[in-house]
C-alpha cells in the first residue's frame, strides 16, 4: 500500500493538459484494470474517516476502508490502492483532472454542489451536521454566546459558507472568521488560541476530541446546522464507472442487512439461498453486469467487512470517537436509519 501527497491547488495549466482529455476517453474501469493499481483521493487528517495515524503510520477510517474495498472489487486486493492526500479544494479538481479515480473524503452531498460542478456524486454513506467545538475553560454553552469570538473552519468548503449565514442570522456580532486548509490546521488553531471556536462536522469534531490528550478540554455545543450526507466523488459522464462504484457501496450495505460478515463470509458462501449465492458470486453472479469478477462483492467482504463494520472499526463503541449509530440516519432502516441497498435481484 502506498501513500502519496496530492499537490494542494492543483495548476489551470494541469486541467487542460492531454492527461484530463485521455481520461476523459477511456472508462475510468479500464484505465485502472491497466494500471493495476486504484488511485483514491482521500483526506490524512480527520480521525475517523481520512488519516494516517502518526502510531502505526498506516492510514485509517471509514474513507481509506472504502477506497480499500473499492480497489478489492475492481483488482481483488484491497492493498492495491494509492492514496492520494486531497484538500477541500483540491478534491473536485483532482477527479476532473484525472489525478484521482474515486474520491471519499468526507464530502457533502447538496444541491447547488452537485449542479455546479463538473462531476458525479455517489450514493450517501454517512449522514453528517455542522457543529462549533470549544474549549471547556471558555465556559461557552450555545453558538449564541460566540459574540466577539474568532471561528475557524475549512477553506474551500460548505462550512464556510453555512457558518457565515449562521452568524449573520444569529445577529452574532464582531466575529472573525478565519479558514485553514485541514481540519488538523483547525484543531492546532484551537488549542493554540487563535480561534475561540472550531467549525466543522460534527463527527470530525468528535475525533478530534476523543484523539485529544484530554478530551474533557473540549466541549462540543449542541446545535447542529444542517444536515451533511457524505458521498464518493467520480468523474462526470462515466456511467459505467458510477454504476460499478454506486453498486460497490450498495453491496457493502446489504451484507450489513443480511449479516453477512467477514467472519462468516466462508458459511455464507454455503448457503441454500439463491439469492445469498448469486449475491456472493457463488454460481454465478453480478460481476459481467460491472464488468468485473462474480466474487468482486465477497473480496470487498473479506477485506474490510460489511457497512457495520467499517462503521465500527472507526466510529463505534471501542473506538475513542463513539458516534452512536442505532435510531440515527446512518443505522439500517430496521434499527431506525436510513441507510439502505438498492435491492438485488
Amino acid at each position: 500500500m502506498r501513500l502519496t501527497s496530492s499537490i494542494a491547488y492543483l495548476t489551470a495549466a494541469f486541467a487542460l493538459t492531454g492527461a484530463a482529455a485521455t481520461s476523459a476517453q477511456a472508462s475510468v474501469l479500464e484505465n485502472v484494470k491497466q494500471r493495476g493499481v486504484l488511485n483514491c483521493g482521500t483526506d490524512n487528517t480527520t480521525p475517523g474517516f481520512g488519516y494516517l495515524n502518526p502510531k502505526t503510520s498506516k492510514m485509517e477510517g471509514v474513507d481509506v476502508d472504502l477506497c480499500r474495498a473499492a480497489a478489492a472489487a475492481v483488482l481483488g486486493d484491497p492493498d492495491k490502492v494509492n492514496f492520494v492526500v486531497v484538500t477541500d479544494k483540491s478534491r473536485f479538481n483532482a477527479v476532473q483532472t484525472g489525478q484521482v479515480d474515486i474520491v471519499y473524503a468526507h464530502t457533502s452531498l447538496f444541491a447547488s454542489r452537485a449542479a455546479a460542478l463538473a462531476v458525479d456524486f455517489l450514493p450517501p454513506y454517512f449522514f453528517d451536521g455542522g457543529g462549533v467545538m470549544v474549549t471547556t475553560a471558555s465556559g461557552v454553552k450555545s453558538i449564541n454566546d460566540l459574540s466577539g469570538a474568532a471561528i475557524c473552519t475549512t477553506q474551500g468548503s460548505g462550512s464556510e459558507a453555512t457558518i457565515a449565514q449562521e452568524v449573520k442570522a444569529r445577529n452574532i456580532t464582531n466575529t472573525k472568521i478565519l479558514t485553514f486548509d485541514t481540519s488538523e490546521k483547525l484543531f492546532s488553531a484551537l488549542t493554540s488560541g487563535r480561534c475561540n471556536a472550531m467549525y466543522t462536522d460534527k463527527s470530525a469534531l468528535a475525533a478530534w476530541r476523543g484523539n485529544s490528550p484530554k478530551s474533557s478540554d473540549y466541549v462540543i455545543l449542541p446545535e447542529t446546522l444542517g444536515v451533511a450526507p457524505f458521498a464518493g466523488i467520480v468523474v462526470q459522464n462515466d456511467p459505467e464507472w458510477r454504476k460499478l462504484m454506486s453498486w460497490t457501496l450498495y453491496a457493502l450495505l446489504q451484507a450489513d442487512e443480511w449479516g453477512i460478515t467477514s467472519t462468516n463470509l466462508a458459511e455464507m458462501q454455503k448457503s441454500a439461498d439463491p439469492s445469498i449465492q448469486k449475491f456472493l458470486g457463488v454460481n454465478g453472479g453480478f460481476g459481467a453486469d460491472f464488468h468485473v469478477s462474480d466474487s468482486f462483492i465477497s473480496d470487498m467482504i473479506k477485506a474490510v467487512g460489511n457497512y457495520g463494520e467499517i462503521y465500527d472499526r472507526s466510529l463505534g463503541p471501542k473506538t475513542p470517537l463513539f458516534l452512536e449509530r442505532d435510531k440515527t440516519p446512518n443505522a439500517l432502516p430496521k434499527n431506525g436509519g436510513i441507510l439502505y441497498s438498492i435491492l438485488w435481484l
